[in-house]
């Protein structure tokens, strides 16, 4: 059965990587709402960190899948949208929302000092961010952001529910044609390969700790601030 699995895993991981960059930067625009409290914006932001959050994926899913045909019927494309563009879609909007959830504590958690010096030097906002702010932030998102990964990993699995051919909907295929005779074994195959993929995202990330650690060890005094007397 590997083979027949291993064929489904390009779209697998083509959702997953979507759904990981396109998150990405829905957590990242959120958070600067959230964060500098923008009237309006900064309200919607939290509707959608509450949605993102409260809701389970599986409905977010169904959400995706029947509610943008919807939006894209006003505008004459609805033929655009399927199952696989649904499950980008909404596993897109649960990672956003969810990551915006640990950018948010992030950010909060650099010292006030930090924030005021950059202020006292004439730093924009982005430019506080990019230089002083962020690098900072990155140590504290580091883990959360690693486990938001593996929680997206999991939740791919439940894309079969809208149509999208993965790797556990190929496995139910696999073993219907079986007539369900080595469920056991299938869904062990399956654990082995889902626990293949956290390990590899487990991984990666605690590359890029080890990594910033030494960073910010080398680039303390250049990065830090402290506001003169």
């Amino acid at each position: 059965m590997l083979p027949e699995l291993l064929t489904a895993m390009p779209l697998t991981l083509g959702i997953l990587f979507v759904a990981m960059i396109a998150g990405y930067f829905l957590a990242l625009i959120t958070t600067v709402f959230r964060v500098r409290r923008i009237p309006i914006l900064s309200q919607l932001a939290d509707v959608y960190v509450s949605y993102a959050r409260s809701v389970p994926v599986v409905l977010q899913l169904f959400v995706a899948f029947y509610g943008m045909p919807l939006l894209a019927g006003l505008v004459g494309v609805e033929d655009f949208f399927s199952s696989n563009i649904a499950a980008m879609i909404g596993l897109s909007f649960y990672h956003g929302g969810y990551l915006s959830e640990v950018m948010r504590p992030a950010f909060l958690a650099v010292e006030r000092g930090q924030h005021d010096a950059a202020d006292s030097l004439g730093y924009s906002f982005f430019q506080k961010m990019k230089r002083i702010v962020g690098p900072q932030a990155v140590h504290f998102a580091l883990p959360g952001y690693g486990n938001a990964i593996i929680y997206l990993i999991h939740n791919v699995a439940l894309v079969m529910y809208i149509g999208a051919a993965d790797v556990m909907a190929t496995a139910h295929v696999i073993m219907e044609h079986d007539y369900n005779q080595y469920q056991f074994g299938t869904y062990m195959v399956l654990a082995v390969i889902y626990s293949l993929m956290c390990l590899a995202a487990w991984l990666i990330i605690r590359f890029f700790e080890k990594r910033h650690a030494r960073y910010n060890s080398k680039s303390a005094a250049r990065t830090r601030l402290t506001p003169s007397v």
